[in-house]
């Protein structure tokens, strides 16, 4: 027995018979009922009735049994049924109980499904019962409703679940999903439905490490999407590539640069992803005019400030016009130059302090040239 609830005759309302439910998910329950005595003093007789529509009473015999002090009935179907119980000293009742057998129903399927969504379809009902006012065996409906609710193992997103019978998802799973719907009825009893669905579908994803900073910028793309076999990387400078994992890309040219990965999966769903700026700065010169080579760790050397230069050189010279210090470069050998750091020509004769002339020529990624005046000038060396 799962649920206990109460009759309410339309001809003896304050006449309260007990219901008792019994769930039923494998269609092979019955119900069950014993009885004891409320009064009196035993043993007891026991005489079993059940419910007639026909003559509309509990005249159908079920059971006697004597000289007991309970009485038990199984494997019971839906009904009425009646007691009598009485002793040798006179005294006499009896009990009242109605039984039923409940089994919800529950139906899911899958409806439809494209590339972009997955449709469910779901079935829900619940039995209706009905019990006989014994004052005249009028039919008296038993309140029951239902309520249900979708649900997928691995967990995946199912729009309103509890409300909608036939839900549509557009962000369907990404991988092998059992969906699950659970119908249960206000009695208490419950069935579930469920199905195995294989994933079509695919999702673009990746990571870009980092977005921004000075030419040539080199770009780490890490694929992170899911059940894609094809790829296609638009890098955003009329370059592509169609390795899962392109690993670095190299930009030179300093602006903005728009990249997508377009991916298609076994079964030929496609999606993209668009990272909409990755930005190569513009090429920049600044020159410093006084620098402190004594070893204390600040402005040590006289060093350019400078963002996506292709070539630089620096020629150094002391008042009188002697060379002091040189550096031509471009590639690697640009990227690791720091600079004049107080020496001669790379020796370990120190530069006086003073004044010193610089010519600095050099060409950014854009192509921009910085050879003019500006760029010839004067730095001051402090010891």
């Amino acid at each position: 027995m799962n649920a206990v609830r109460y009759t309410s005759y339309p001809s003896s309302p304050s006449v309260r018979h007990p219901v008792f439910v019994f769930c039923n998910p494998d269609g092979t329950r019955k119900g069950a009922l014993n009885a004891v005595s409320p009064g009196g003093t035993g043993p007891f007789n026991f005489s079993w009735l059940r419910w007639s529509d026909n003559t509309k009473s509990f005249s159908i015999p079920v059971k006697n049994e004597s000289g007991v002090m309970s009485s038990s009935l199984s494997n019971l179907d839906e009904g009425g049924y009646r007691v009598n119980i009485s002793n040798s000293s006179g005294y006499s009742t009896s009990l009242i109980a109605w039984i039923f057998i409940d089994s919800p129903y529950s139906l899911a399927r899958l409806q439809n499904r494209t590339c972009d969504y997955v449709a469910l379809s779901g079935r829900a009902a619940v039995d209706t019962f009905y019990y006989r006012d014994v004052a005249n065996g009028n039919p008296v409906r038993l309140p029951n409703g239902v309520r249900f609710r979708w649900s997928s193992t691995p967990s995946s997103s199912i729009p309103y679940p509890e409300f909608e019978l036939n839900p549509q998802t557009f962000n369907p799973p990404l991988e092998d999903v059992t969906y699950r719907l659970l119908v249960t009825d206000s009695l208490g009893c419950s069935s579930e439905s469920s199905f195995f669905y294989e994933s079509i579908h695919v999702k673009a994803d990746f990571s870009v490490d980092p977005p921004g900073g000075e030419a040539p910028l080199e770009v780490l793309f890490t694929d992170k999407s899911a059940r894609a076999s094809v790829y296609k990387w638009e890098f955003g400078d009329d370059s592509i590539s169609r390795l899962p994992d392109p690993g670095k890309h190299t930009y030179y040219i300093p602006g903005e640069y728009s990249v997508k990965l377009t991916v298609e999966s076994d079964l030929h769903c496609i999606d993209s992803m668009r990272f909409d700026k990755i930005k190569v700065d513009p090429s920049s010169l600044d020159i410093p005019n006084v620098f402190t080579p004594n070893d204390d760790g600040l402005n040590d050397r006289f060093m350019v400030e400078k963002s996506s230069l292709r070539y630089i050189s620096v020629d150094i010279y002391s008042r009188s016009g002697f060379k002091v210090y040189s550096f031509e470069g471009q590639g690697e050998m640009l990227k690791e130059w720091d600079g004049w750091d107080g020496n001669i020509n790379r020796t370990s004769a120190k530069a006086s302090p003073g004044i010193y002339y610089y010519i600095i020529k050099a060409i950014g990624w854009d192509d921009i040239r910085y050879d003019g005046k500006e760029y010839r000038g004067f730095v001051y060396l402090y010891r």
